[in-house]
């Protein structure tokens, strides 16, 4: 399956001022798959060293801090010569060895000849704590659950052959409008991590994909008590577990005396860094008001959590695939399709997105494109009625609104509406 993070790597490798290159993101989201693929399609060779698998490599890094050194010991452990800028080094797991990560940094300062990408479980967590890791001395890059259009150029090629074509003004026949609003339908069952999707791709077993969602479910509730440490692992579970109801609120703002009675923020605060952190949850922080630069602005202490996978999200919800694929008037199908807009969203933006709330109403998400401020509206079905969106673009007045929904692509007035399922082209269509 093509994932469009290989770009990013492409660019990294072309880099003049490339760096150690290492990979955040949750587990499972395909970040071995990509260095190896990256590996084979773009290098002569690749070498791969797995920390959690082979203990005794730690060795080779404990004992040396010269990377022509390590460079030697690694090429007589796999019996291939490891050439710069030819041979692609990956270190996978390496959270497993401090002195491996370390080593990055020597890499970087008297060996940058040589293209070397890291992983591993839970990295993002080490990454936030600045004396875990090289500060200054790497490059990094998020890997994120494949997109919409990932999912669909491996599940109707065709159809994402006509969804790229699509640019701005274009006419979107009812027939292919009809199409692609029954795969955004597909994508909220499946969602974006690639065993569900490679899964479903194959056989379209709708037992299999869930039994695969709830594996990856509870691997994940298992690292939380696996890789516990300061952080007390039955908060983190529980704000986890809380996803669901937070979203299910008329008011999606984030509660901590709903993960438990009288909870405060001292007692999850942490709890939420880790998940945030690890790439579990994503988080949007309230507004105090939609000025440029949009983080000058942020209310810390008010903001939301979405699940990272909307798949994941809607079999944590237990929501029935036939409910899902033919009613649009139960509570939780709103909070699903922001979910997803959200997903669709990060990365498209070099701000990640905000929201807005007010005493007056909300405004879902709100991004910045260079110095414009951009309102959002994610609704689920083809309701056109928002109050306090039309209040907010006549206020003020900005060069773009844009409504996601399941009407057409069409411009109402001073609103762009866009099909839910080109979320992530909004950049194009706007």
């Amino acid at each position: 399956m093509r994932r469009s993070v290989v770009d990013d790597l492409i660019k990294w490798k072309n880099s003049g001022d490339r760096k150690p290159l290492v990979l955040k993101g949750a587990r499972q989201v395909g970040k071995t798959w990509l260095m190896k693929h990256f590996g084979k399609e773009f290098y002569q060779n690749y070498v791969y060293f797995n920390f959690d698998e082979d203990i005794e490599i730690q060795s080779v890094f404990e004992t040396n801090k010269d990377p022509q050194r390590i460079i030697q010991r690694l090429s007589l452990i796999t019996g291939q010569v490891i050439n710069p800028e030819k041979t692609l080094i990956v270190f996978d797991e390496i959270q497993e060895s401090s002195a491996a990560l370390n080593s990055l940094k020597y890499f970087n300062e008297k060996a940058n000849e040589y293209h070397v990408i890291a992983a591993g479980s839970l990295l993002g967590t080490l990454l936030a704590a600045p004396q875990s890791y090289p500060v200054g001395q790497v490059n990094l890059l998020e890997v994120q659950p494949m997109k919409f259009d990932e999912f669909l150029e491996a599940t109707d090629e065709n159809l994402y052959n006509f969804y790229s074509s699509v640019q701005k003004g274009d006419v979107v026949e009812s027939v292919f409008h009809t199409r692609l609003s029954e795969a955004y339908d597909t994508y909220l069952i499946v969602g974006g991590m690639p065993e569900c999707v490679a899964s479903w791709s194959e056989k379209k077993d709708a037992k299999a994909l869930a039994r695969i969602q709830k594996e990856l479910i509870s691997l994940y509730e298992n690292d939380f008590a696996k890789h516990n440490s300061r952080i007390n692992s039955g908060r983190i579970l529980m704000v986890f577990r809380s996803l669901v109801s937070q979203l299910a609120k008329e008011n999606e703002k984030f509660i901590y005396g709903a993960v438990k009675e009288s909870g405060r923020a001292r007692d999850f605060e942490e709890a939420i860094e880790w998940l945030v952190s690890a790439g579990i949850v994503n988080r949007v922080f309230n507004l105090s008001k939609t000025e440029h630069p949009l983080a000058a602005f942020d209310e810390l202490n008010c903001f939301k959590l979405f699940m990272f996978d909307t798949g994941l999200l809607k079999n944590m919800a237990g929501i029935d695939n036939l409910t899902l694929l033919t009613k649009s008037d139960f509570q939780f199908k709103g909070p699903l399709a922001e979910n997803y807009v959200l997903q669709q969203l990060r990365g498209v933006f070099d701000i990640e997105p905000r929201y807005f709330a007010t005493k007056s109403g909300e405004i879902n998400f709100i991004v910045q494109s260079g110095s414009e401020i951009i309102p959002i509206e994610v609704k689920a079905g083809e309701d056109r009625n928002s109050v306090s969106f039309k209040n907010y673009v006549k206020k003020y007045s900005p060069g773009h609104a844009v409504r996601f929904s399941r009407m057409g692509y069409l411009q109402n007035g001073a609103i762009t509406n866009i099909p839910l399922y080109f979320a992530g082209k909004i950049k194009e269509l706007m």
